[in-house]
């Protein structure tokens, strides 16, 4: 594997082992071994131990006394306290947008993930399904203009894409319901209806939630 720029090398040996966590090819509890990684990607050591710390910063890994790093667990308490934290953060961005949006021209961005999330849905590709329904939150982040918030959730963006990847095949069938929970969220920030927002994002991670809960169940 060949690692180039823009990203440090450390941030793309972190993608690369997230990749591999989010998929489920490094299971829960698994130990990642600093000296295979290092083997294996052809890359310094130093480089390795800085990757994992991302990845501890990004709650895929702990890093524990005499024990090395290991994947985290998937259990209902974790599940169910990231979707809380993220259906709050969601709100805070949508608020964010429906507060500081002047013309219609501002909505544009959101308007075009909606395209994109329809023809994902047309094709029956849930990973790129997926990955668009994280684009939402990436194109509120100017409105925002918090880089506190907008550090917290891509820190939290690769749990939340673990937790999607487990109920992938479970979520074929909540797309179409998706897309009209998105069409009811643009309403609402264009309506800056704070009230429908929230009702609105907490339906949606209670959704989320639940088939996440079944499929780890299932597993």
């Amino acid at each position: 594997m060949t690692f180039k720029a823009p990203d440090s090398l450390a941030e793309q040996i972190a993608h690369h082992l997230a990749e591999r966590i989010i998929r489920g090819e490094l299971k829960p509890g698994e130990r990642i071994q600093e000296q295979k990684v290092t083997q294996a990607l052809s890359v310094s050591r130093g480089s390795v131990r800085e990757a994992l710390l991302i990845l501890e910063r990004r709650h895929l890994i702990v890093i524990l006394p005499r024990r090395g790093a290991q994947v985290t667990e998937l259990n209902a308490h974790n599940v169910e306290s990231l979707c809380a934290l993220m259906s709050e953060l969601y709100i805070l961005l949508a608020n964010a947008v429906a507060n500081r949006w002047e013309t219609h021209a501002d909505l544009a961005p959101f308007l075009q993930v909606q395209q994109r999330l329809t023809a994902s849905y047309e094709r029956q590709d849930v990973k790129m399904f997926v990955e668009e329904s994280f684009n939402v939150m990436r194109a509120a982040y100017p409105f925002a203009n918090n880089p506190y918030l907008q550090e917290t959730v891509e820190n939290l963006q690769p749990s939340m894409s673990r937790n999607y990847y487990l109920a992938l095949d479970q979520r074929k069938a909540e797309m179409s319901e998706y897309l009209t929970l998105f069409a009811q969220l643009l309403d609402a920030v264009v309506a800056r209806d704070q009230t429908q927002i929230r009702s609105v994002l907490g339906s949606y991670a209670e959704r989320s939630c639940k088939l996440v809960l079944s499929a780890l169940a299932a597993g």
